[in-house]
C-alpha cells in the first residue's frame, strides 16, 4: 500500500449517527482546523422511495435533515456511519481524538490512520466532471448524486 501525501484518518463510531451528533462533531472538527478534505459515508437516504409499491412517493426519514456546518447549510443525504478526513499534517490527530472523546460519550469509536481517499482521477470523476483542475475534488464524486460536493472554506 502506498503512503498518502497528506495523512488521512477515518472516524468510525460504533453506531450510525443522528444528524444532531453529526452537526456537533463536524463543527468541533472545523474549529480544530487543519482539515484538507472530508467525506461523510453511510447508507443512502433517498428523497423518494426507489423500489417497491411505494416507488416515487416521498421517503420521510428522521435522519434526512439539514444541518449547519461552518455557516453553511447542507442536507444530509446519508445516515453517517463513518467520516474520512484528509489532513494537512499529523499534528492535529491528538486534537481530533480529543474532539471524538468529547462527542462520543455514550458509545465508542475507532480513529484509524491510513489511506482512505483516492488521490488520482477515477472513472466516476471523469464521467461526472470531465477533466478536473482542482485536486481537492479527486475521488469525491458520488455517481448517484445530482449535486456537487459541498466546499467549506477554512483556515489551514
Amino acid at each position: 500500500m502506498t503512503e498518502a501525501i497528506f495523512p488521512q484518518v477515518r472516524i468510525v463510531p460504533n453506531r450510525l449517527l443522528f444528524p444532531e451528533t453529526v452537526e456537533r462533531l463536524l463543527n468541533a472538527i472545523c474549529e480544530v482546523g487543519g482539515i484538507r478534505r472530508m467525506v461523510l459515508n453511510g447508507p443512502r437516504l433517498p428523497a423518494t422511495v426507489t423500489e417497491g409499491p411505494g416507488r416515487g412517493l416521498p421517503n420521510p426519514h428522521a435522519a434526512r435533515k439539514a444541518i449547519r456546518v461552518a455557516d453553511k447549510e447542507m442536507e444530509l443525504q446519508v445516515q453517517v456511519g463513518y467520516i474520512v478526513l484528509e489532513l494537512w499534517d499529523r499534528e492535529i490527530i491528538p486534537k481530533l481524538r480529543e474532539v471524538c472523546d468529547q462527542t462520543f460519550t455514550g458509545f465508542g469509536y475507532n480513529l484509524q490512520e491510513g489511506k482512505f481517499m483516492k488521490s488520482q482521477m477515477t472513472t466516476s470523476d471523469y464521467a461526472k466532471y470531465g477533466i478536473m483542475e482542482d485536486e481537492q475534488l479527486l475521488g469525491m464524486a458520488d455517481p448517484k448524486s445530482k449535486g456537487v460536493p459541498l466546499i467549506l472554506q477554512g483556515s489551514r
